[in-house]
């Protein structure tokens, strides 16, 4: 007799919450218009969250394919490279990314004040000032959501990178153009693009990410390697595998 397995409770859990997340959407979607400024709010942070966390596990998956793409020996470095960066990504877009991408964007790049920081209204409103629930309400999402929405897509550029140069760059080396990445280069390119800048003003307009998220990642790869050039002892002197 085969051994019956009973689902996880966890799993039962996220399950529900992400049905009824769903639930919630069609009905906000078959109201159309009529929906309310606060339902607007709730659901557009509802989405912010969920979806950022969905995408944190696209993390898992480059995790996964460049684990199998690389020698045995050298799985558990691709493993903490996917750790790490996320780490990072995290601490470098708070720092400084978010400022550079969003606030007070002259065209070029944004405001390179330290420290990511939501509206006054809306910590005063977390605070327990009922008064700032209209200006909070009116800006039609969380500006924490947004972060972490936005800091997940910081964090997959870098997961691009990290596959292109498997088995071909020392970890200490890769956490630091992360950093790089994350901090400055990423932040300006997006500035150009959702932050408002000279792109967007000349009408371009990325609406999943293939130019600022993949595009980025991509050439930051390219230039990773054609810096370190091919694995040692992949090819021959005559440039056969």
């Amino acid at each position: 007799m085969k051994p019956q397995f009973e689902p996880l409770s966890s799993r039962s859990t996220v399950l529900k919450v992400l049905l009824a997340g769903v639930l919630l959407l069609l009905v906000a979607s078959a109201a159309g218009a009529q929906v309310s400024g606060e339902v607007a709010y709730v659901f557009n942070t509802y989405a912010f969250l969920v979806w950022g966390a969905f995408i944190m596990w696209m993390c898992a998956g480059f995790t996964m394919l460049e684990a199998g793409s690389v020698r045995t020996k050298n799985a558990s470095v691709i493993c903490m490279k996917n750790i790490g960066l996320y780490s990072i990504a995290g601490i470098a877009y708070y720092v400084i990314g978010y400022n550079l991408m969003y606030v007070d964007v002259s065209g070029w790049i944004g405001s390179i004040t330290p420290l990511f920081e939501a509206s006054a209204d809306e910590i005063a409103f977390l605070g327990g000032d009922a008064d700032k629930a209209a200006a909070v309400i009116g800006s039609g999402y969380s500006e924490m959501s947004s972060w972490f929405f936005q800091m997940t897509f910081v964090a997959t550029t870098a997961s691009i990178v990290s596959g292109a140069l498997a088995e071909r760059v020392k970890l200490w080396s890769f956490l630091i153009f992360t950093a790089v990445l994350t901090a400055v280069i990423y932040p300006i390119v997006g500035a150009w693009t959702w932050g408002g800048g000279w792109l967007a003003e000349l009408g371009f307009q990325d609406f999943a990410g293939s130019t600022i998220v993949h595009s980025t990642g991509g050439w930051a790869a390219l230039a990773g390697i054609i810096m370190v050039c091919a694995r040692s002892g992949k090819f021959r002197s005559d440039g056969s595998v």
